[in-house]
C-alpha cells in the first residue's frame, strides 16, 4: 500500500497525517511548539524547536499506523508564512531583542514592522497592485527591512532567509529551492503579470526603492534563485541525516512546500458534490480557519481586487490565478473574547465538570436562551463587535484598525459571556462576507464555502457563516484538509499523480452541506451587516476627532 505523509507547522503546534492514495487519513499526531512574546506586537519561534516537533509527529504517525517506512512514497510540507534566519552553517540567528539565537524565526502575525509597512505602500511601486495595493507586516519584506534597520549584526549574519515552509523542505533536504506558493504570496516575487506576461521574478527597483537593494546586489542569494512550483520533487528527496531523524527512508520524494492556509485549499475546492458536477472554481471559496482565517478563491483570469491579496498566478493551484482574503484575528478573537470576560473562571470550572468544551458549554447556553426567540441570532439584537483587535488584512488592510464592542451592560455573567461570545462570531463571518462580496464585485460568483479548521468543529460557527454569507457551507469527508493538502504535493511529488489538480480530484470528497437560512433570519443579519459597516465608519470618525 503506497502512502503519503503530510506535515503542517500551524502557529502554536506541528502536525503530521499519513493518507492512502484514496486520501484515506490513517492515522495523525500533534507536537505543541514554543512561542515567544518578548514585547508587544514581537512574536517568535525557533526552527530548530519546530523541526523537533516534526520529526517527533512522523515517527507517532508511523508507529500508531504501522506502516513500514517502504510505503511512504512522497512527503509534502506546509506551513504559516513566518521569516526563518541562519547563518552559513545553517544554524539560528537571532531576530529577538533578546539576542538569543534559539528565537530565530518571527511568526506571521508579528507585527513590529509596522512602520517599515507604511513606508513600502507610501513607494506605490507597482508590485503592490498583486497584494491588493497594500502590503501587510504580516508578509516578508516589512520584516526583512525591519531586521535590516534594527538588527544590523543578525542582518549581516544571516546566510539564508526562508520562509517557513520552504524551510522545512530544506531542512529535509538540504537542497534550496523556494515554493511558488510562498515566494508569490509573501516576498513579492511576480511568477506572471495580469495580463498574462511572464516575468523574471524579482522586482530589482522594487528591492532598491524599499531600502533592500543589497539584496539585489547579491542575487538574491540569501532570499531564493530557484523558485519552483508545489509538487514538484525537491532536489534529491530526503537527505540522510533528515530521514534518520524522521524515521524515514533516504531519497524519499520531498514535494515543493506551500502556505498552510493555501494547503487546506488544495485539500478541499477539487472535492465533487456531485457525480456529474463540472467544478465551477469561480462559484467555491476555500475558508481555512484556525488563530486567523483565510479565503482562498482561484479563477483562469487574473483579477486586480483593493483589499484582497494577489492576484497571484499558479500560487496555490497550477494554471490558476489565486485570490486571498484573510482575517488576522478569527479563532484568537473568540478565544480572547472568553479570557478576558467576567465570568471566564466560572465557565471553565463548569465545562469541566460537565466534561466538554467551554464552546460546547456556551452553545448549550445559547440554545436555553434562544428557546422563546423566533431564531437564535435575534439573541444579539443589541450587541454588537467590531473584529478588528488585530487590524484588518482584508478588504479594508488597515493593520492599525482596532476592536469595537456596543451594547455592554454592568453585569457579567455567563448568560452575558454567552451572548457577547456569539456577537464575536456572528462578528467574523460578517467580515467574511464583506471579503466574498468584494470578490463577487470583480467577476466571481461565490456561493459555496468549503470549510476547514477549528471552526468547523463548532456548529454555531458554520451556521452563523452560512447564514449571514448566504453560502452553503461544504465539510470534507477528510477534516484535516491541510493535512492532506501537503499529503497531495507528496503523493504528486511521488509520481503517483501527474498533476496536482489530479491528485486534488482523486484524494478529496465532500461529505455534508449546510444550507443557509432565509426569510426573517436573512432580514436579521442584513441590518446587523449595516451595522457592522457602521462600526468601522465611527472608528474612522474618532480618529478623526481626536485628531
Amino acid at each position: 500500500m503506497d502512502t503519503f505523509i503530510g506535515i503542517d507547522v500551524g502557529t502554536g503546534s506541528a502536525r503530521a497525517g499519513i493518507f492512502d492514495i484514496a486520501g484515506k487519513c490513517l492515522s495523525t499526531a500533534v507536537q505543541p511548539i514554543k512561542m515567544w512574546t518578548p514585547k508587544a506586537d514581537f512574536v517568535e519561534q525557533s526552527s530548530e524547536d519546530i523541526w523537533v516537533a516534526v520529526c517527533h509527529c512522523v515517527q507517532g504517525v508511523l508507529k500508531d499506523s504501522k506502516v513500514e517506512k517502504e510505503q511512504v512514497k512522497g512527503i509534502g510540507f506546509d506551513a504559516t508564512c513566518s521569516l526563518v534566519a541562519l547563518d552559513q552553517n545553517d544554524d539560528p540567528v537571532t531576530v529577538s531583542p533578546t539576542g538569543k539565537d534559539e528565537q530565530n524565526i518571527i511568526v506571521w502575525m508579528d507585527h513590529r514592522a509596522i512602520e517599515q509597512t507604511a513606508r513600502i505602500n507610501a513607494t506605490r511601486h507597482g508590485v503592490l497592485d498583486y497584494v491588493g495595493g497594500t502590503i501587510s507586516p504580516e508578509m516578508e519584506t516589512p520584516k526583512l527591512l525591519w531586521l535590516k534597520e534594527n538588527m544590523s549584526v543578525s542582518w549581516q549574519r544571516t546566510t539564508r532567509f526562508f520562509d517557513l515552509p520552504d524551510f522545512l523542505t530544506y531542512r529535509a533536504t538540504g537542497d534550496d529551492t523556494r515554493s511558488l506558493c510562498s515566494t508569490v504570496c509573501k516576498w513579492t516575487y511576480l511568477k506572471r503579470d495580469s495580463s498574462g506576461n511572464d516575468l523574471s521574478g524579482w522586482d530589482d527597483s522594487f528591492f532598491k526603492i524599499i531600502g533592500l537593494g543589497d539584496l539585489v546586489d547579491e542575487g538574491y542569494e540569501r532570499i531564493g534563485q530557484r523558485v519552483r512550483p508545489m509538487g514538484e520533487p525537491v532536489g534529491n528527496g530526503l537527505s540522510d541525516i533528515a530521514a534518520n531523524e524522521l524515521g524515514l527512508n533516504p531519497g524519499t520524494p520531498v514535494g515543493v512546500s506551500i502556505i498552510d492556509a493555501h494547503a487546506g485549499g488544495i485539500g478541499m475546492l477539487g472535492a465533487s458534490l456531485d457525480s456529474n458536477e463540472s467544478i465551477d472554481y469561480d462559484r467555491r471559496l476555500a475558508l481555512i480557519g484556525g488563530t486567523s482565517s483565510c479565503h482562498m478563491a482561484v479563477s483562469k483570469e487574473s483579477r486586480l481586487i483593493r483589499g484582497i491579496w494577489g492576484p497571484y498566478y499558479s500560487a496555490m493551484i497550477p494554471d490558476f490565478w489565486l485570490a486571498e482574503g484573510g482575517q488576522s484575528a478569527t479563532g484568537s478573537l473568540v478565544d480572547h473574547t472568553i479570557k478576558n470576560h467576567g465570568a471566564a473562571t466560572e465557565l471553565e470550572q463548569l465545562a469541566r465538570e460537565q466534561n466538554i468544551s467551554s464552546y460546547e458549554f456556551l452553545n448549550k447556553r445559547l440554545e436555553l436562551l434562544a428557546v422563546n426567540k423566533p431564531f437564535p441570532a435575534v439573541l444579539t439584537e443589541e450587541l454588537h463587535v467590531c473584529p478588528y483587535f488585530h487590524g484588518n488584512r482584508s478588504p479594508r488592510a488597515n493593520p492599525a484598525l482596532r476592536g469595537m464592542i456596543s451594547g455592554l451592560r454592568l453585569s457579567t455573567d455567563l448568560d452575558d459571556l454567552a451572548l457577547l461570545y456569539l456577537a464575536t462570531i456572528q462578528a467574523i463571518a460578517y467580515g467574511t462576507r464583506h471579503i466574498i462580496e468584494e470578490m463577487n464585485a470583480k467577476g466571481y460568483s461565490i456561493d459555496t464555502i468549503f470549510a476547514c479548521g477549528g471552526g468547523i468543529k463548532n456548529p454555531v460557527f458554520l451556521r452563523e457563516h452560512a447564514d449571514i454569507t448566504d453560502c452553503r457551507i461544504v465539510l470534507t469527508t477528510e477534516p484535516e484538509a491541510v493535512l492532506i493538502g501537503s499529503a497531495i504535493l507528496g503523493a504528486v511529488s511521488s509520481g503517483n499523480f501527474g498533476s496536482v489538480t489530479e491528485a486534488m480530484t482523486a484524494m478529496t470528497t465532500a461529505s455534508q452541506i449546510i444550507e443557509p437560512a432565509t426569510g426573517p433570519t436573512k432580514i436579521f443579519h442584513d441590518k446587523k451587516y449595516s451595522v457592522f459597516h457602521r462600526m468601522y465608519e465611527h472608528q474612522l470618525n474618532y480618529k478623526t476627532l481626536m485628531k
